[in-house]
């Protein structure tokens, strides 16, 4: 890196963090903390416990954004002065430990816009997330658990938890379905990005021909919404299914039907949970699972409105990201229009470089 190229990049990182500040409003976030300072003096206030521990979620969250943009504006209003000091000092040791030092700066600000990109109101949640093989049996079916082991790695990165709400076998080989909740700060936030239609170009384990096959796999993701989120469900627009659960479990849950089925008349959406041998759970998980859903998809229709897109574009054919195997390798994502050639890493979880790019991609339009 030579005196343009870094100039270039100082240029481009305030830049970054003049819209970081437009967005993050951190004298609004400041003004904030006071009025939750005044209300924890009030000794009322720590009776309402749920409102308590309400304000204190939004007190840390306020706290830890301000702290990650507050390093990283003043690291690079460091770094520019001791570079602007160092030009015109022509001191050449200082500038040269700067030029090895610029991809710290760099990451550091990148990081930070991300956290900026997470601060809708429901990206600090749980994510559910369904898993659902596209036509073409047995080859959709084995690209659905190459997917749900794809997340599953990626959580085990970062230690969130992980709880099984319904699986499903494919009759020869992978899933026919699968819903679970990736429970962690900023999981939602994060696996929202993930929502759509995932393609799977390979030659196929399955053809003794060996030729290369196309599969599709549709990835859903909502908010594990809070219990105070009033949702209407009536009684009228669902039906309610039982049936018993397939795969390990023991004997008693093959032997009674525990599993619960939930579908959404009005919008054709179908939940399920088998994930308890109490049928009351299931129902109980299954609702769960319904609410988000329907969330969610307020949550799009608002969007779509107010962007004056068709709700279309986040159905069945919207295509997110090919995964390519063969004749080349590549992933490529639709909306950051970037490839990646690490493909063995990305089906084993390391997938968070592809949705930051995506998340930075998106805010931008």
């Amino acid at each position: 890196m030579d005196a343009y190229e870094y100039s270039e990049l100082l240029k481009l990182l305030n830049k970054k963090l003049e819209n970081i500040t437009s967005i993050l409003k951190p004298d609004e976030l400041k003004q904030r903390l006071e009025q939750i300072q005044k209300q924890e003096e009030n000794p009322d206030f720590w009776n309402d416990v749920s409102l308590a521990t309400k304000v204190g979620i939004e007190k840390n969250r306020i706290l830890s954004r301000l702290s990650k943009f507050d390093k990283a504006n003043s690291a690079f209003e460091d770094t520019n002065d001791i570079y602007q000091l160092a030009l015109e000092d022509k001191d050449e040791d200082t500038l040269s430990m700067l030029y090895e030092e610029a991809s710290e700066i760099e990451e550091l600000v990148r990081k930070t816009e991300i956290e900026v990109m997470l601060s809708d109101e429901n990206d600090s949640l749980n994510a559910i997330v369904s898993i659902h093989p596209g036509a073409g049996g047995t080859e959709s079916q084995d690209w659905a658990s190459m997917l749900y082991r794809m997340y599953l790695r990626w959580a085990e990165r970062y230690d969130y938890k992980i709880e099984i709400l319904d699986y499903q076998d494919g009759e020869e080989a992978g899933i026919k379905d699968v819903s679970f909740i990736i429970k962690g700060e900023n999981a939602y936030g994060y696996l929202k990005a993930e929502n759509g239609i995932h393609r799977l170009v390979r030659i196929s384990p399955f053809d003794s021909n060996a030729k290369r096959h196309t599969s599709f796999a549709s990835v859903m993701v909502s908010p594990e919404i809070d219990d105070d989120i009033d949702i209407q469900i009536e009684d009228k627009d669902i039906r309610i299914d039982t049936y018993r659960a397939s795969g390990a479990g023991g004997q008693h849950v093959n032997k009674t039907e525990s599993a619960i089925r939930i579908t959404h008349i009005p919008t054709n959406i179908v939940v399920q949970c088998q994930n308890d041998r109490s049928q009351h759970k299931n129902k109980a998980s299954a609702m769960k699972m319904l609410k988000s859903r329907l969330y969610e998809l307020e949550l799009e229709q608002q969007k779509s409105q107010a962007n004056e897109t068709d709700k279309s574009e986040i159905g069945w054919g919207h295509q997110i990201r090919s995964y390519v195997l063969q004749p080349y390798q590549q992933v490529k994502d639709t909306r950051s229009n970037i490839g990646y050639s690490n493909v063995n890493a990305i089906l084993d979880g390391d997938i968070t470089k592809i949705i930051e790019d995506v998340l930075i991609a998106t805010s931008k339009k």
